[in-house]
């Protein structure tokens, strides 16, 4: 079960700045779960919420930029604040181009911290918003026949209904049926609405239509 209060993650290996950061978090009313290293974190059960991780660079076993690396390729998608002792331009950049939202040198102001977890949270909850909606996109249509979605796809390939008919060797009126129940279970309002949909499915530009016994 999902549970929309927010969570912040904080891995550090230093124990006074993980008391540190959780008296900080607390007192803004975050859920907060620390860790002392990245193994810690991934062994842990964490829960389904809108959140953010609080990584420090340098880490026992494994760095935090390294860790950055496999947590993308493990498809955990949390926003990233790094902190560091010791931070410089490349290690920087590095970070930023790899999807952090900020990369803080300690001491660092409560302020500026506070400031770049509430951003990180909402950027996490933007993208669980999408991700939902794409999967309830995904799910109208796998709900269409294949006859529908063969026509879906002409359709916002641009092509008219007597071209699809032709495509298809089905007559005009099948073709106003299929297109008409496709836009009904996308709950498409229109073609360009409907265009936009096909777009974030990922279907392609353009479809070579198959030949079919007249309907």
């Amino acid at each position: 079960m999902t549970d929309d209060r927010p969570v912040v993650f904080v891995i550090d290996d230093d124990p006074s700045m993980r008391r540190s950061l959780d008296s900080l978090l607390r007192s803004v009313s975050l859920d907060v779960h620390l860790f002392a290293s990245a193994q810690e974190f991934m062994h842990a059960e964490r829960r389904d919420a809108p959140g953010c991780l609080v990584l420090d660079v340098r880490l026992p076993g494994m760095s935090g930029l390294t860790f950055q690396q496999e947590l993308a390729r493990a498809g955990i998608a949390l926003p990233i604040i790094f902190i560091s002792g010791h931070g410089d331009v490349p290690m920087t950049v590095r970070a930023m181009k790899a999807g952090a939202v900020e990369f803080l040198v300690k001491p660092f102001d409560d302020q500026v911290l506070l400031d770049a977890i509430d951003a990180a949270i909402e950027r996490d909850r933007a993208r669980r918003r999408d991700a939902a909606s794409l999967a309830d996109l995904k799910t109208r249509y796998r709900g269409l026949t294949e006859r529908e979605r063969e026509v879906m796809q002409l359709v916002v390939t641009g092509r008219a209904n007597k071209q699809i008919a032709a495509d298809l060797n089905l007559s005009l009126v099948t073709v106003k049926v299929h297109r008409g129940q496709a836009m009904h279970k996308m709950l498409a309002k229109s073609v360009a609405e409907l265009v936009r949909m096909a777009d974030r499915l990922g279907l392609p530009a353009s479809v070579q239509p198959r030949s079919h016994t007249k309907v």
